[in-house]
């Protein structure tokens, strides 16, 4: 079967090469059509293609480029048309709309249509009858948890044979990278049990709260390592106030960097305020890490169904402290839930189980 997995902004490049991989083991043969990342190196091709067609001017203007943002919103809509010109294969699965509702009514006709749902659904009735809108032209539209489904069932009101649930992959193939870097030299040299937050540093991911806990912990160090989406300083002088050593890598981390940051630390905290899925918890299970969530949107099922986390109530500065000041004590709890992260890495989270249910999936819709 001849599939394309299409990421215009190339949002989520290791989750689209990590399902587009698993899918050729599957028997697929997989064009990833996308855009040039250029915050760093992305994984390499394994059994499928990549065909940069989306943004090419503005990507070779490079990232700092003064208008890059003008210039890509400039290429986007003669872009879309032009893959909607393109021929396609069997099934044309979207990861990402970049501007989702100028881009429905160019999504290429006749093939069958497939959406993965990476975002959280709006709150709002407007928002989520818009999102009706826009995920009704799917044939198929996967949620990565029953959380997720339900909401598109219950909330946006899709047809239920639409929608299906296709559980995010552990990102293991960062475990063996070739060219892994060593501890950036500010982190090099801590002591002791590490307590890590990972990724973008927006505010709905509950970093205020997870400063505030991190004053009542004791023994532990606190990493922030990510790119910031929102001003640090109030960070900064919520760190100040706390007892141990926190520790910032204000950037964004590349893929070489991220295997050290993760096996030095003890915990992976994710204490978000809401969210559908994380690849930062996938890394997380990848290398076996005790985790303490939020229990937000997917995330308690890993926690509930494979006892692979440690939940507290979103915002619940008290609470959170407490879950992170008992691992931070309880090397064997530490223990439990890495072996309760790794098997489910190996299983019901591995990319050969996804990648056969998805072209499960794709066979379904052609049959029809």
């Amino acid at each position: 079967m001849r599939v394309q997995i299409v990421d215009p902004s190339a949002f989520t490049p290791p989750y689209d090469h990590a399902l587009s991989a698993a899918l050729a083991r599957a028997g697929a043969d997989v064009e990833l059509v996308t855009s040039r990342f250029l915050y760093g190196p992305v994984p390499r091709e394994d059994g499928y293609r990549v065909t940069e067609a989306f943004y090419r001017r503005s990507a070779q203007r490079g990232l700092d480029a003064p208008g890059r943002r003008g210039a890509k919103l400039a290429e986007h809509v003669p872009d879309m048309l032009r893959f909607r010109r393109a021929d396609h294969p069997e099934v044309v699965h979207w990861q990402w709309l970049t501007l989702p509702h100028l881009d429905a009514p160019l999504l290429p006709a006749g093939d069958p249509r497939v959406f993965t749902l990476h975002y959280p659904l709006p709150s709002s009735r407007a928002g989520l009858i818009a999102q009706r809108r826009l995920l009704s032209r799917f044939d198929a539209v996967i949620a990565h948890s029953e959380h997720g489904a339900d909401r598109l069932r219950e909330d946006v009101g899709l047809e239920a044979a639409r929608v299906h649930v296709i559980a995010h992959g552990a990102f293991d193939y960062l475990t063996r990278l070739p060219d892994e870097r060593p501890l950036p030299s500010e982190l090099a040299a801590a002591e002791g049990p590490v307590i890590l937050f990972f990724g973008l540093l927006r505010p709905y991911k509950g970093l205020d709260v997870l400063l505030e806990a991190f004053r009542a912990v004791e023994g532990a160090e606190l990493w922030i390592a990510g790119m910031p989406r929102m001003p640090v300083e109030p960070l900064l002088e919520a760190a100040g106030r706390a007892a141990g050593t926190v520790r910032f890598v204000p950037r964004f981390i590349s893929d070489p960097e991220i295997p050290a940051l993760m096996r030095r630390a003890d915990v992976v905290v994710l204490p978000y305020r809401e969210i559908e899925q994380s690849g930062v918890l996938y890394t997380a299970l990848a290398f076996a890490k005790p985790l303490v969530l939020s229990s937000v949107g997917g995330f308690t099922e890993v926690a509930q169904r494979h006892g692979a986390a440690r939940l507290v109530a979103p915002g619940d500065a008290e609470a959170l402290a407490a879950a992170l000041s008992e691992l931070v004590s309880n090397a064997a709890e530490r223990e439990r839930l890495a072996s309760a992260a790794a098997a489910a890495a190996r299983g019901p989270y591995s990319w050969d189980a996804i990648g056969e249910r998805t072209l499960q999936l794709y066979r379904g819709l052609r049959s029809r």
